[in-house]
C-alpha cells in the first residue's frame, strides 16, 4: 500500500522526503512517495470574500486525481495557502473520514506566520504531524482526548506543538483493528 504526497504549487522537495519518512514510520507497512501537480486548479476553491481556500473543494479536487491509479490507496496534498470549512476562521488540514484522500496546508504551520524566525525543523515537524493526523482520519481515526497524541485536534498552534508525531498506543490498536476491517 502506498501514501502519495501530492505537492500542489510550489512546495520544497525537501519537506515531501521528511513527510515520506515520517509518514511512513506513523503508519508501518505504508511506503510514500511524492509528486508534484503544477497544473492543479487551485483556484477553484478560492473564496475571495474570505481571502481563504475551502479544503473540501481541494479535497474534491484530489478525489477525481486520485482516479488515475489503483496502485496508491492514500493520497494527501500540501497546499500554502489559507484554508476554511464553514463554521470554521481556518484549518490546518482536512481528510475524507475515512476515505482515500487529506489535504495539509504549510501557510500556519510555518513559524513567521506568527511573527518568530523561520525555524526548518519546527516548520518540518508541525507539517508532519498535521500529515499523520490526517492520514490517521483517512484510516477512520476519530480525535483522541490525549494532548500529546497526534490525533488530538489541534485548535491552535500550540495545541500542533504539544503534540507527538506519532500515534499513542490507544490509537495504534485501533489503526491495526481499522486495517485490518478495510
Amino acid at each position: 500500500m502506498t501514501i502519495e504526497i501530492l505537492n500542489i504549487g510550489q512546495q520544497e522537495t525537501f519537506l515531501s522526503q521528511y513527510l515520506c519518512g515520517g509518514l511512513s514510520k506513523a503508519f508501518p507497512g505504508e511506503s510514500c512517495r511524492a509528486v508534484v501537480e503544477k497544473n492543479f486548479p487551485l483556484e477553484k476553491s478560492c473564496d475571495e470574500k474570505r481571502g481563504q481556500y475551502s479544503s473540501g473543494t481541494i479535497l474534491l479536487l484530489i478525489q477525481a486525481l486520485s482516479s488515475r491509479t489503483k496502485l496508491v490507496n492514500r493520497f494527501i496534498g500540501i497546499v500554502d495557502v489559507d484554508l476554511f470549512v464553514p463554521g470554521l476562521n481556518f484549518v490546518f488540514g482536512e481528510a475524507a473520514f475515512p476515505g482515500k484522500v487529506a489535504l495539509i496546508s504549510s501557510l500556519r504551520l510555518r513559524p513567521e506566520f506568527y511573527s518568530q524566525p523561520p525555524d526548518l525543523s519546527v516548520f518540518y515537524e508541525r507539517c508532519l504531524k498535521e500529515a499523520v493526523h490526517e492520514i490517521g482520519h483517512t484510516f477512520g481515526l476519530r480525535h483522541c482526548p490525549r494532548a500529546t497524541c497526534v490525533m488530538h485536534f489541534s485548535n491552535s498552534i500550540s495545541d500542533t506543538d504539544r503534540k507527538r508525531t506519532l500515534l499513542c498506543d490507544k490509537c495504534s490498536s485501533q489503526l491495526v483493528s481499522k486495517t485490518y476491517v478495510n
